[in-house]
C-alpha cells in the first residue's frame, strides 16, 4: 500500500509544532499541497522550509489565532475562495490548561469551547462544499482518549473534547454521502511540548521528582513507552488517504494501549 496524496490540498491546523508539525511534513512526503496554520508567522515560515516539495506541490501558510475565531473565519474564507478546493482539514490546536473541572471558571469552559468546536466549525465550513463538488474529501480532528476515559486533571479538557468527538460523529453522518469522511484521532502521551508541561505542572502541584512523575506515566502504558509524534502523524495520513474511504465517523485511539476501554 503506498499512500499517494498528489494533487491534493491539505489545511493542517496547529502545525507549528508537535503532532501538527509531524502530520505536515509527513502529507508533504506523500504529495500533497500543505496549507500550514498556526499563529506564529516566523514558526510557520520555519516550518514551511522544512517541507519536502516536487514541482506538483504548492506550499504555503495562514496566521491564524484560534482565540479570534471572526478573523480565522475571514482569513480561512479568503484562502479556499481563492485556492479551492481543499481536500483534506486536520482540525488540531492546543488543549485547555491543566487542572479539575469543578474549579475551572466557566469562562475557560467558553474559551475552550470556542478554541476547539467553533473554531472546528468555522474550517468545516470553509471547506466543505468543495470537498463535494469533488467527492472527495477528509476531516481529521486530534482530539484526545479522554473521549473515552477521562484524563485526572483535565477538567476543561475532557468537557470539550468530548463535544468535538460528538459534533464530528454527527457530521460523519451528515457528509458520508458526499464522499466526504469525518473521523477523529486520540493520541495517547505523546513526547510534545504540552505532554512536557503537563509533567512539570504535575510534578510542582504534587511536591513530586519531575523523573518520578516521567516514569509513573510510561508505566502505565503497555508499549513501555510515550508515542513520537510522526506515529500519531502517519495514523493522521492514512486517515486522510483514498485506502480510508469506508472508514467514517471512528475514533482511532493511538496510544500505545493505554486507554482501558475499547
Amino acid at each position: 500500500m503506498n499512500i499517494d496524496l498528489t494533487n491534493k490540498r491539505a489545511i493542517v491546523c496547529g502545525s507549528t509544532q508537535g503532532i501538527g508539525r509531524a502530520t505536515a511534513i509527513q502529507f508533504a512526503s506523500s504529495g500533497a499541497s500543505v496549507i500550514l496554520v498556526s499563529r506564529n508567522e516566523e514558526s510557520l515560515r520555519n516550518v514551511l522550509r522544512e517541507l519536502p516539495a516536487t514541482k506538483k506541490q504548492n506550499h504555503n501558510f495562514i496566521v491564524a489565532d484560534f482565540s479570534d475565531p471572526s478573523t480565522l473565519k475571514q482569513k480561512i474564507h479568503n484562502y479556499t475562495t481563492e485556492n479551492p478546493p481543499v481536500h483534506i482539514l486536520v482540525n488540531n490546536t492546543g488543549g485547555p490548561k491543566a487542572g479539575e473541572a469543578v474549579s475551572a471558571d466557566t469562562s475557560e469552559f467558553i474559551q475552550a469551547f470556542s478554541n476547539h468546536l467553533i473554531c472546528n466549525q468555522i474550517l468545516v465550513q470553509s471547506v466543505t462544499e468543495g470537498m463535494k463538488k469533488q467527492k472527495y474529501g477528509r476531516i481529521i480532528n486530534i482530539i484526545s482518549t479522554s473521549v473515552k476515559q477521562p484524563i485526572k486533571g483535565l477538567g476543561v479538557s475532557n468537557t470539550v473534547r468530548g463535544a468535538v468527538a460528538g459534533w464530528a460523529k454527527t457530521l460523519s453522518a451528515e457528509l458520508g454521502r458526499f464522499g466526504i469522511t469525518v473521523n477523529n484521532v486520540l493520541p495517547g502521551a505523546t513526547n510534545t511540548e504540552r505532554l512536557k508541561a503537563i509533567f512539570k505542572n504535575k510534578a510542582e502541584a504534587s511536591g513530586r521528582n519531575l523523573e518520578e512523575i516521567i516514569s509513573e506515566g510510561i508505566s502505565e502504558i503497555p508499549a513501555g513507552r510515550f508515542a513520537e509524534p510522526s506515529e500519531i502523524a502517519c495514523a493522521v495520513t492514512f486517515l486522510a488517504s483514498e485506502f480510508a474511504g469506508y472508514i467514517n465517523g471512528v475514533n482511532l485511539t493511538v496510544d500505545g494501549g493505554r486507554t482501558l476501554c475499547l
